[in-house]
């Protein structure tokens, strides 16, 4: 509400839901002035960045463009630094083999001390080092029920008052369910009755014997022992778990050395909750529940969790603002609205859209409610504004809103035909290069010979079948999208 020409935002988007960050970046795109922010939201900074500050190796280097285009740009410098650092050390080995023949020799000593002069002059290049410093997994339990869990004629809410009804909804293994709905519509409150706290005020819920519940809120972090280190954290749990065993796992989330041993006390936001994401994974869950995980969470943290997520073979249902994490975890949306919880057929953009629609109709009934009070009986004796009705214009964009979930589940498949086709041609040229070797067509690799031509025959198979389904679904795309525009 204060208008300003400098606008400094530290993290903006930590603990806010997804409404309100698609809310803010709308604002910011905006904003007349001048907006230096730091964020761990790739999309956050995609569509509100257009220059990006890296900090590295205590220098600032300035990209222009989002943070997809420095992910491009920087991949381009490291490549240039890596074989800048290649050359280089190809040079100094040169040099040190002169220096290490000739310095004993009297005729070629001084030449051999001004080689060594040269090395100590030598700015080195650091090797590009682009690893994250952490890699882990979420190793899934031994044993899995099918179904893992479900609800039926639920109810949930706090206290005796019901926010949701009507839940049906069942949990096999491998489902992968991302939470969409407006704040306060109940999306916690669902998290907390998957979990059978008493938020599930009424219906049957029912867990499979082997269900092992992993669960991931930020109220958790303040229930951890802060007088504890994360490695005392995960041998309370398992006693008899070997200390390189533990040392080795907490390796993954970049707790080393004395920091593994130190109480959590001092640790900042970002420490705390891989401390309990390190938890989580160490009981070996089959089923996860993440609410807002990536909060604090930095971006090499937050693409760790998401490809931790992407090789989980249990169910999860995750809710988040960070719509990178969404899109390459989840494989269907439920939507939380009205006091219902039903399947969105749409993507996170037509969610977007409909939140857009939702505001504005919800922005527009009390002008048209005043509207209609002030004109009172002068509306009976005069016409019709000229341009489209609130009522026609609501009606027009639920048409479209319908069209766009029809639209939606034919992009999927577009988009899943689409990789299936890059990985046919990948093998198809995997198996040619291996079709190249002469030795398979002496005699000893004629059974080989045999086996790669059948794998290639198969694949180009797959791929035509693929193809021609891919360009039947984008006909029915164009043509649904035609019908959108026109």
């Amino acid at each position: 509400m204060r208008p300003s020409d400098l606008l400094l935002l530290d993290e903006p988007t930590n603990h806010l839901d997804l409404d309100a960050c698609l809310w803010l970046e709308n604002w910011l795109r905006r904003y007349p002035g001048t907006l230096l922010f730091i964020s761990h939201d790739r999309d956050f900074m995609d569509r509100v960045a257009t220059h990006l500050v890296h900090f590295d190796q205590q220098q600032l280097e300035l990209y222009t463009g989002n943070y997809t285009a420095f992910e491009g740009q920087r991949s381009e410098r490291l490549a240039q630094q890596q074989a800048g650092f290649e050359r280089q050390q190809a040079r100094i080995a040169e040099i040190q083999r002169f220096i290490d023949r000739f310095k004993a020799k009297a005729t070629k000593a001084r030449q051999a001390q001004s080689r060594v002069k040269a090395l100590e002059r030598m700015e080195r290049i650091a090797p590009a080092h682009i690893d994250s410093p952490f890699s882990f997994e979420f190793p899934v339990s031994e044993k899995v029920s099918n179904p893992l869990l479900s609800i039926r004629n639920g109810e949930a809410g706090h206290g005796t008052t019901p926010i949701l009804a009507g839940i049906n909804l069942t949990l096999l293994p491998g489902s992968r369910i991302g939470l969409l709905g407006p704040n306060g519509a109940g999306k916690s409150t669902l998290m907390d009755g998957l979990r059978g706290e008493k938020t599930l005020l009424a219906g049957d819920r029912t867990c499979g014997e082997h269900l092992a519940i992993g669960y991931f809120a930020q109220h958790q972090l303040e229930s951890l022992d802060l007088d504890a280190s994360p490695f005392l954290h995960l041998q309370r749990l398992s006693p008899k778990a070997s200390e390189q065993s533990i040392r080795n796992f907490l390796g993954g989330f970049d707790f080393h050395g004395d920091e593994a041993l130190s109480a959590i006390r001092s640790f900042s936001g970002g420490e705390k909750a891989r401390v309990a994401l390190a938890i989580i994974a160490w009981q070996r869950p089959n089923l996860l529940l993440l609410d807002e995980p990536t909060n604090h969470l930095d971006l090499e943290m937050r693409q760790a969790l998401t490809m931790a997520l992407q090789n989980f073979e249990g169910a999860i249902v995750v809710v988040s603002h960070d719509r990178h994490l969404l899109r390459n975890t989840v494989d269907e949306f439920w939507l939380v609205n009205d006091g219902r919880v039903q399947e969105y057929q749409g993507d996170l953009e037509d969610y977007e859209r409909w939140l857009a629609d939702r505001r504005k109709d919800d922005s527009e009934a009390p002008r048209n409610n005043q509207a209609s009070a002030s004109s009172g009986a002068a509306q009976a004796s005069t016409a019709e504004p000229v341009g489209e009705s609130a009522d026609d214009r609501k009606a027009r964009k639920r048409a479209e809103a319908a069209l766009r979930q029809k639209i939606s589940p034919y992009r999927k498949r577009q988009t899943s035909l689409e990789k299936d086709m890059d990985g046919l041609q990948q093998s198809l040229q995997a198996l040619e290069a291996d079709l190249a070797n002469p030795a398979l067509y002496d005699a000893e690799g004629q059974a080989r010979l045999k086996e790669l031509l059948g794998k290639q025959a198969e694949a180009k198979r797959r791929l035509e079948n693929i193809e021609a389904e891919w360009l039947e679904v984008s006909e029915t795309v164009e043509s649904l999208e035609a019908e959108l525009t026109g």
